[in-house]
């Protein structure tokens, strides 16, 4: 049986798809611990309805090992896989962070206010689960991004039956305003969904959730690690006690359509990083963002 799946490769400028391509691909991601340890995976066997392979989390230094071979590669993402290690207690992970960031996070605390609450088992996901659904089809992970929280209230019960995931809700006078949902992998919690109300995005619920959220982790002492994963953003490196500087890299048959593909990618992708950079060089910070968020 074969392991490919068909997989949207997306022409994007920030949050925004501007058009999609489909390849039947081979996922080859690798954990928190793999990046850290800076593997190279072993690529499987194609089987002949598969494309290629798309490896995301790929320690950087590791990239040039799978480039050639007679396949076709581009690296489509660079970012830190950013994490913290929940060994370090809450007090010497606070004290880690600069002195901006633990101010900021105080401050955004106190003027947000608000009651915090979390739920790990079974029966707790069926009254997480209506609240953060209705609030996650407001966010923009979801109506951008296709990154809401998914419509499978019976997959959180599994995973609360087997201690593997823990969500968090942030209410201001009862209403849902930030929703944290965070499945495991082993002693790894992996920041899997989250979102805001865009009404108070001005007040940052989600860095004030995500403080409390590891607040309770440290506390909890039930895992060693909680995982950014892929991808960047300044909540990710003002939180982290570390990261690994990692790649999401394709690699695909060398036929035609392919190489056409590749090509597309490559300038689409260049031009849009180019942008980005005049945009900084002229001042243009608030363009800039709007490039990131769409």
């Amino acid at each position: 049986m074969s392991d490919a799946q068909t997989v949207a490769l997306r022409f994007m400028v920030g949050a925004r798809t501007l058009a999609t391509v489909r390849r039947r691909l081979v996922r080859v991601p690798l954990t928190l611990a793999e990046a850290r340890a800076g593997d190279s995976p072993a690529l499987p066997p194609l089987s002949a309805d598969a494309q290629g392979f798309v490896v995301t989390s790929l320690p950087e230094v590791q990239c040039a090992a799978l480039l050639g071979g007679g396949m076709l590669g581009i690296v489509r993402q660079r970012y830190t896989r950013f994490y913290v290690d929940l060994s370090l207690g809450f007090d010497a992970w606070l004290a880690g962070l600069s002195a901006n960031t633990r101010q900021g996070l105080k401050r955004k605390a106190k003027r947000l206010g608000g009651a915090v609450r979390c739920y790990r088992t079974a029966a707790e996901m069926a009254d997480f689960y209506p609240l953060a659904r209705a609030l996650s089809a407001r966010t923009y992970q979801e109506r951008l991004l296709g990154a809401g929280l998914p419509d499978d209230l019976a997959g959180l019960q599994r995973l609360a039956a087997a201690d593997a995931v823990r969500a968090w809700l942030l209410l201001l006078e009862d209403r849902p305003v930030a929703y944290l949902c965070c499945s495991a992998v082993g002693d790894t919690l992996l920041y899997a969904h989250v979102g805001h109300d865009p009404d108070f995005a001005a007040l940052s619920p989600g860095a004030v959730l995500q403080l409390a959220a590891l607040r309770d982790l440290f506390a909890e002492r039930r895992f060693a690690w909680f995982d950014f994963t892929e991808g960047e953003g300044q909540h990710k490196r003002q939180m982290a006690s570390g990261g690994v500087a990692c790649v999401d890299l394709l690699l695909l048959r060398p036929t035609l359509a392919n190489r056409a593909l590749v090509a597309a990618l490559a300038g689409f992708d260049g031009g849009v990083a180019l942008a980005k950079r005049a945009v900084r060089r002229l001042g243009g910070e608030s363009v800039a963002k709007r490039l990131r968020r769409g």
